[in-house]
């Protein structure tokens, strides 16, 4: 697990960056990621690209991995501080989006120390 947690610190410091291709790096082709904006999964790694492009013009959010835990059904369960500015840096007003300042759960399946699929848990 250790390896697969160190995975996942680099991927939270290279979003927190953002340098989108220091995370897609980590994430398998035909990865399922949760879209924390509009709900669903977007699929793959371009359509990730697309979707923290289109986030990344609206809203500069920030996430800070709290704890790091194995589930019985091998997927990691990370405890985060979510925080969700606007591109000045100012707390949200009227969203429009699924996006607030929040402690949730990032639940992530891993294979061969890369991604296939990520899951927001919001009753964490």
């Amino acid at each position: 697990m250790a390896d697969d947690i160190e995975v996942l610190r680099v991927m939270y410091d290279r979003f927190n960056a953002r340098d989108i291709d220091g995370v897609l790096g980590a994430l398998t082709d035909d990865v399922a990621w949760a879209n924390g904006m509009d709900a669903g999964h977007v699929h793959g790694r371009e359509s990730v690209r697309e979707y923290w492009t289109r986030q990344w013009a609206i809203v500069s959010p920030h996430v800070e991995p709290v704890s790091f835990d194995r589930a019985p059904n091998g997927s990691i369960v990370v405890e985060v501080r979510q925080s969700v500015r606007d591109l000045q840096g100012r707390p949200l007003q009227d969203q429009t989006h699924g996006l607030r300042d929040k402690t949730v759960g990032h639940v992530f399946h891993l294979r061969n120390s890369k991604v296939t699929r990520f899951d927001i848990r919001e009753d964490h």
